[in-house]
């Protein structure tokens, strides 16, 4: 802070002087002043060691520019003051420290920049007595008095009292130069009062500096005070409020404003439909106007979580790289061609178009083949989340639509539920075993369905609980079934059908080498280095040791032999378990399945039939004998009512062809026939044993013996036309493990034949037939 000594100026000085200059950077100095600064320019410091062999005078002036380092005579202002040095205090980092008294005003007449100081010739300005009589004089010092006075009063920043204790009132010229420094003044108008050398016009010009300060003082203290006013206002409500909620706290509910608040925040801030939003609004309305301690409270308050937590309007991207896409579905899952095209063919038409809906796809095929993990590859190359259902033995069709909130712990079906753990309205959305959809006196669920999976209706779909519509038709819906028999047919006609066959052996092996032995390793807490499985082994695995179209039981193998390897590493301090062809039976026990192997020689009356069931394609030996009798026809081997009737055609097939076979015309009168199917306890029924049967009844009336690698597969009717069949892909697979060479299908089968794999093709002949005319000439052989 400045000091004011209210001694006499120096008044013995010359006129003029050569002094060291100091250009100060925002600091003005007056006479009368005692004040201190800075130096840390090298000049500058200098100067002060100069001045102190000049009976420590030196002349300050301000810069027009602070940011100037190295100034010149264009940059000082004329005006200044010449001071005297009281004190130098040197600081830390080469800082100089001075306290410099103001003396007289001065003007720079010549300045001199030299290489280490700067210095110039200063004209002494002595200030002249004041006339104390001149009553204009006398008006102008009171007027200031005044403003200053009220300055004081005004400004904030000021210590009260302190203008009247340090400005001096001896004069025109004390009053000003004492009180400037005091003064919030810019710098412009700090150099006019100094350059100002009249007393009284010094004193008019301070007068109108001080008259705008005041002004300005007076509106900064008007809008302090309105600023105050608005916040005790909001501090009122805030104290208000929170009496209020003590008095909700004493009488228990004290959460109610709050929440009702926070609801209402929540609303605002939520995209919604404006039908969903005007809802959610009246139900707040309801709750506000509901005690807390009612059942009813909490109904609505539930109601409105549920609206605000759905995912009305938020949706996941769908920019889709369809390279990666095609990477991400080729990792993760081996062979499924037809499954894999068609998710990119979705990609492909929503990079085109993007009004496209959601599509509804059904994966049908036997358990084991990938079905319900396809869904998360899926998800994973559209880069969308992926929900689950299973409807696998639900009757109720509250699961799919929800229940009435008139219902006490009413909740919303399943559908709702899963899209707000979704948290999009566009996820991949899995519906699991969809031909196992029971139906009670609940309701039937494959009817609530209906309106899910239809792209006509389900963009209006209305839960029972919500009594919203919601859109559901951005979902990808993905069904898996084993069969379409039993999918209601409404259903099945809303949905595009993907079969997935049964795995071949090779693509079995190169699931289990890429796939699942990497990930039995890492499971059983193993190493690639501590574990393996020769191919030759797993090859074995693949024949001895699974039957099915799937790999879940390949899998469980591999799991075997790695919990195995991991319980010899850990006990005997193994470092390695190599599994091969020559000790897996160590591993896995002795064969569980060897093939089918073909008859050594041709048999009469044993055809080798072709059936599908729900684990892959199965070989059949059908057995007929004729014996002596009154024409009765006896079935064995747990045969269901479609075989039953398949073996009657053929009989009765035959008995209309008599002629043609070269077959006695009273066989059914004389002749007993006896049809078996081995493996008695497990039942077997279908629409493909016809031509099988008719072709061993054929043999066995003949004597003709059948052709011990010839399978079949087709239906027949009573005029020997061939029928088509279905799991013709399993049924081949199965004809191949046996051995088979020639395999009868029906003509019409012949198109299925470009979707089976080229190296199934390649092992065995495939004769397409269309009537039983034709079966005869290539299975049986002439008698013997």
């Amino acid at each position: 802070m400045s000091l004011i000594l209210n001694e006499k100026l120096v008044t013995n000085m010359d006129k003029k002087m050569k002094l060291p200059v100091i250009p100060l950077r925002d600091l003005i100095i007056f006479p009368r002043m005692v004040t201190h600064f800075d130096c840390g320019r090298e000049k500058s410091i200098a100067a002060v060691e100069a001045a102190e062999m000049k009976e420590s005078l030196i002349f300050v002036t301000a810069q027009k520019d602070s940011n100037i380092a190295e100034p010149t005579g264009e940059d000082l202002y004329e005006y200044g003051v010449v001071g005297k040095i009281k004190q130098i205090l040197k600081l830390p980092g080469g800082i100089v420290r001075v306290l410099v008294e103001g003396l007289n005003r001065g003007k720079i007449e010549e300045l001199s920049i030299g290489d280490e100081y700067i210095e110039a010739i200063i004209e002494n300005f002595e200030e002249e007595e004041d006339d104390e009589e001149n009553k204009e004089n006398t008006a102008a010092i009171r007027l200031v008095e005044e403003d200053l006075e009220k300055y004081s009063e005004l400004d904030q920043r000021l210590i009260p009292g302190l203008l009247q204790s340090v400005v001096d009132k001896t004069s025109a010229s004390t009053l000003v130069d004492t009180s400037a420094a005091y003064i919030n003044l810019k710098i412009e108008e700090s150099q006019q009062l100094l350059e100002e050398l009249n007393p009284y016009n010094r004193l008019l010009l301070f007068h109108g500096i001080l008259q705008r300060e005041i002004e300005m003082l007076s509106i900064e203290k008007n809008i302090d005070q309105r600023v105050k006013s608005n916040m005790n206002q909001i501090q009122r409500e805030y104290y208000l409020k929170e009496q209020l909620k003590v008095i909700h706290e004493e009488l228990g509910d004290e959460s109610e404003e709050s929440e009702l608040l926070s609801y209402e925040k929540k609303i605002e801030e939520k995209k919604l439909p404006e039908a969903v939003k005007e809802k959610a609004v009246k139900e707040l309305s309801k709750l506000s106007k509901t005690n807390l301690a009612s059942p009813e409270y909490t109904v609505i308050s539930n109601y409105l979580d549920w609206i605000l937590d759905l995912p009305w309007l938020e949706s996941s991207s769908d920019e889709v790289d369809l390279n990666k896409a095609r990477k991400i579905l080729d990792a993760d899952h081996y062979g499924l061609k037809n499954v894999k095209e068609r998710i990119l063919e979705f990609i492909a038409v929503r990079k085109l178009s993007t009004d496209v809906k959601g599509s509804i796809l059904c994966l049908v095929g036997p358990p084991g083949v990938g079905k319900t993990s396809i869904a998360s590859s899926i998800a994973h190359a559209l880069g969308k989340e992926c929900v689950r259902m299973s409807l696998g033995g639900v009757t109720d069709e509250a699961e799919i639509r929800g229940h009435r909130r008139t219902y006490v712990g009413a909740l919303p079906g399943r559908i709702i539920t899963l899209l707000k753990k979704a948290g999009e309205n566009n996820p991949v959305f899995l519906f699991d075993e969809i031909d196992k959809v029971g139906n009670s006196y609940r309701g039937d669920p494959a009817s609530g369905l209906l309106e899910v999976l239809d792209p006509e209706q389900n963009r209006t779909f209305t839960d029972h609980y919500l009594e919203l519509p919601f859109d559901l038709s951005n979902i990808f819906f993905v069904t898996t079934a084993n069969s379409v028999q039993t999918i209601p047919r409404p259903l099945l006609d809303r949905m595009e059908i993907i079969s997935l066959g049964g795995y071949t052996p090779e693509e079995k092996f190169n699931i289990g080498k890429k796939y699942l032995l990497p990930k039995q390793i890492k499971e059983s807490g193993l190493k690639k280095s501590q574990f393996s499985i020769s191919d030759s082994a797993l090859r074995d695995i693949v024949n001895y040791y699974t039957r099915e179209s799937g790999v879940r039981s390949l899998e469980k193998e591999i799991s075997k032999c790695a919990r195995k390897a991991a319980l010899e590493i850990v006990e005997d301090g193994k470092e390695k378990i190599s599994v091969t062809s020559r000790n897996l039976n160590k591993f896995l026990g002795e064969k569980k399945y060897l093939f089918d192997e073909v008859e050594k020689e041709d048999q009469v009356g044993v055809v080798n039939g072709l059936a599908w069931t729900e684990v892959g394609g199965e070989t059949l030996a059908i057995e007929t004998t004729i014996m002596p009798g009154t024409g009765k026809l006896t079935l064995t081997g747990q045969l269901g009512d479609v075989m039953k009737e398949s073996a009657m055609a053929a009989v009765s097939y035959l008995a209309s062809n008599s002629e043609y076979y070269n077959i006695d015309a009273d066989f059914r009168k004389e002749k007993d026939i006896h049809i078996h199917v081995p493996e008695g306890a497990v039942p077997k029924d279908g629409p493909s044993a016809g031509i099988t049967i008719a072709t061993s009844v054929l043999s066995a009336l003949t004597n003709r013996p059948v052709k011990k690698d010839v399978a079949m597969t087709g239906e027949i009717t009573l005029r020997g036309r061939v029928l088509p069949i279905g799991g013709l892909k399993e049924k081949l697979l199965a004809a191949q493990r046996m051995g088979i060479k020639t395999i009868i299908i029906p003509h019409e089968n012949a198109r299925d034949l470009t979707e089976i794999e080229e190296e199934v093709l390649k092992s065995v002949k495939i004769i397409p037939v269309k009537e039983m005319k034709e079966v005869e000439k290539i299975a049986l052989k002439e008698k013997k």
